[in-house]
């Protein structure tokens, strides 16, 4: 009979490379059952406290407040035996699917052990083409896909549920997992590329985010001469994650993002009205025709939304927001970039 022994909930490493995916339904299946019966199925780890069977019960233990957790230490397994052993739990529940990529990678990583002994087909182009569909979703998100939910708007753009909420600070996603001050809000007022992660995978950016004060939704680029079908997808995919991270319990502002006036038809459906959202000036104010555009869409978002507070990041413009509630961020990294400058000026006056 194996033996189990307690181990700090803080002290267990998910296996990073693990293919199986975890929706929010079947966590909350596993909570359920936890709570109904107890945790009677403890979690597999290795010498090193690595979880090599038990991710779903990991993260739901986690999500219950467990500080210890039963675990039975398995020991004794070569590495490329530990790939194979992740790998044959997974398969026992194929309903979420895998993470395709990864899979491919770890099973080439097994060269000498026959993963059909376990009753798994694991013929890489015969799996692939059942599972097609599988990773189609994937790659598109759709598991988080809701469409009863979002046919209230003709764009079916995924619904974000309004809040009342004002961020002491505000900093970048791309600091989001070493920013050691966790009473600040996180934007993405930032490159797509530092962000596009979150789009992949955001199922490992949920417990992250959950440590800041509220997080606004992503703020993918609309740029004047992208395809329209590009536009809305960006502004599709900016509300689908929104709501992803709210229905995961976090405190979620809407980011505004607009072009040209033929947007206006889509970039501001999924919103309820009367709340707090969040609007950028960086790029707006050195540029007429850049400013013109920014107070249509402005315009626009204030008739459509009525917002009760916005969130403007980037600093102040000559524009007239009525009666409603603004509270203004400057953009860092524009600042740092100063500090840089008139330090180098500084610098070099001295050195002259």
């Amino acid at each position: 009979m194996l033996e189990t022994e307690e181990i700090d909930v803080n002290k267990l490493k998910p296996y990073e490379k693990n293919s199986k995916r975890h929706t929010k339904k079947q966590i909350e299946h596993i909570k359920n059952s936890i709570k109904e019966f107890g945790f009677l199925d403890p979690i597999g780890i290795d010498e090193n406290n690595m979880i090599l069977e038990g991710h779903g019960r990991y993260q739901a233990l986690k999500q219950l407040g467990y500080k210890k957790v039963p675990c039975v230490r398995i020991t004794g397994l070569t590495e490329e035996q530990k790939k194979a052993y992740v790998i044959v739990h997974n398969s026992t529940n194929k309903e979420t699917g895998f993470d395709f990529p990864i899979l491919e990678n770890e099973l080439l990583e097994i060269p000498t052990i026959d993963m059909n002994d376990f009753g798994l087909e694991f013929n890489p182009d015969k799996l692939f083409k059942v599972n097609e569909r599988i990773k189609t979703n994937n790659a598109y998100n759709l598991q988080l896909v809701d469409i009863n939910r979002n046919t209230d708007n003709f764009w079916q753009m995924p619904i974000i549920h309004k809040v009342d909420y004002v961020p002491s600070e505000l900093i970048g996603f791309n600091y989001a997992k070493t920013y050691e001050n966790k009473a600040v809000g996180i934007h993405f007022y930032i490159d797509d590329y530092q962000f596009e992660r979150i789009w992949n995978k955001p199922e490992d950016y949920v417990d992250i985010l959950r440590e800041y004060e509220c997080v606004l939704t992503p703020d993918f680029s609309l740029y004047m001469d992208m395809p329209m079908p590009m536009k809305i997808w960006n502004i599709y995919r900016s509300r689908q994650i929104g709501q992803y991270l709210q229905d995961e319990g976090l405190i979620v502002i809407p980011t505004l993002s607009w072009a040209e006036p033929e947007t206006f038809e889509f970039c501001f459906e999924g919103l309820e009205q009367g709340g707090t959202v969040s609007i950028s000036t960086v790029g707006v104010k050195q540029n007429k025709e850049a400013l013109k555009i920014w107070k249509q869409g402005t315009d626009e978002a204030i008739k459509r939304l009525k917002p009760n507070k916005i969130l403007l990041y980037g600093g102040k413009v000559d524009y007239d927001f009525g009666d409603i509630e603004v509270h203004y961020y400057e953009n860092k990294v524009t600042e740092k970039f100063k500090e840089v400058w008139l330090w180098a000026v500084e610098v070099q006056v001295l050195e002259n």
